[in-house]
């Protein structure tokens, strides 16, 4: 089972959930932890993984045979991204806005494009304890996510119970994440701008046509305006965790909420049971 855990806006809580509901899960079946935050995935902090192997990714990008080029000008008017732009006498590739799709290349009279693969970020691969750990890390500088989204997807274990840790919002990163995923949990605190992302995303995962299931973080805290909200539309809130002092201090030291707060082991148990019988309806 995919279980991707995502939220409408960052700081609600969305690593501190994955990284516990792996660990707790890691204790009755085999789990994977995928941080599919490329751009910062923080992760690893949590969980402290053995990184035992380590690869870089890379996205094809046009590289043009100027002895066969007949500068028709096909391939630039095919790439809608502008990647390549048709000076009449010269090409110019820009590889940085190149988003891979090969569509140039197919559409090349004279058969003048191949692909080279250029690097955007490392996956690397490793072991927290029982839990199988695998994340991605974009280089500084790249600004598209979703291919090193989409390579790190591909390493996921389909034989065990993948915990996905999405990007935070509902861009293109997100629904990358997202796509694919047997059940998604988003993650909210009860507030005016929690509750405004939460719609935002519970659209998002009703496009792709997802089940879903939503965890009040700090639910202590702030109004019922979530609450209320997930009542009119039918939600299922399958966890409401509770503001603890000590969980915001282990959090600051990189310690597991279930490794700090020993109450918070049942809260994340009971979120975990929810989640696979919502999952199974």
């Amino acid at each position: 089972m995919r279980i991707a855990i995502a939220s409408g806006k960052g700081g609600t809580g969305k690593t501190t959930v994955a990284t516990n509901l792996a660990r707790v899960l890691s204790a009755t079946c085999p789990v994977q932890y995928v941080d599919c935050d490329v751009e910062e995935p923080n992760g690893h902090l949590f969980l402290q993984p053995r990184i035992t192997r380590s690869h870089p990714a890379g996205i094809p990008v046009p590289l043009i045979d100027v002895e066969r080029c007949t500068r028709c000008g096909a391939c630039s008017l095919f790439c809608q991204y502008h990647a390549i732009a048709n000076l009449g006498a010269t090409l110019l590739v820009f590889p940085e806005l190149c988003h891979g799709c090969g569509g140039c290349a197919r559409v090349c009279p004279e058969r003048a494009i191949r692909e080279e693969q250029r690097p955007i970020g490392v996956i690397e691969h490793g072991t927290a304890g029982g839990i199988a750990f695998l994340h991605g890390c974009l280089n500084v500088g790249e600004t598209m996510s979703p291919p090193l989204i989409r390579a790190v997807l591909q390493q996921t274990d389909a034989a065990v119970t993948v915990i996905i840790d999405a990007p935070p919002g509902t861009s293109c990163p997100v629904l990358t994440a997202i796509r694919g995923a047997d059940f998604v949990l988003l993650v909210t605190e009860p507030t005016a701008f929690g509750l405004h992302d939460l719609i935002l995303a519970v659209e998002m995962v009703r496009a792709l046509q997802l089940p879903l299931g939503i965890v009040i973080n700090r639910a202590d805290m702030g109004d019922d305006r979530v609450e209320r909200y997930c009542m009119t539309e039918h939600l299922p809130i399958l966890g409401r965790l509770p503001h603890d002092r000590h969980v915001a201090e282990a959090y600051a030291r990189g310690v597991l909420a279930v490794d700090a707060v020993p109450a918070m082991t049942a809260a994340i148990q009971a979120l975990a049971t929810a989640i696979f019988r919502e999952a199974a309806v």
